[in-house]
């Protein structure tokens, strides 16, 4: 990953980090759980996924297509495939094809 994106990604984390920090909603129910005698620790995770975007228009249709037939979104399909996991539908047609 360059050095822009990784850029990007800690300034999402740091917009996220603020929100969080200055919302008045969430400083309220603190406020309320501290009333009620208890101290609070509050911990968040944020996971920040990146797909790089399809830039060829006939994979676009590819990821698509398959997408619509089975239970996945085109996002599930992009995500599994960098984990270098097929659907069973994929796995048909590589196998059909080679």
């Amino acid at each position: 990953m360059n050095r822009k994106i990784r850029n990007l990604i800690e300034q999402l984390g740091e917009a996220i980090h603020e929100t969080v920090a200055e919302s008045d909603q969430i400083a309220g129910v603190v406020r309320n759980i501290r009333a009620e005698g208890f101290e609070v620790m509050l911990m968040l995770e944020a996971t920040i996924g990146l797909n790089e975007a399809a830039k060829d228009p006939a994979e676009k249709s590819e990821i698509a297509t398959t997408a619509e037939s089975g239970p996945f979104t085109a996002q599930d399909v992009n995500f599994l495939r960098t984990l270098r996991i097929r659907i069973t539908e994929e796995a048909d047609n590589a196998e059909a094809a080679g």
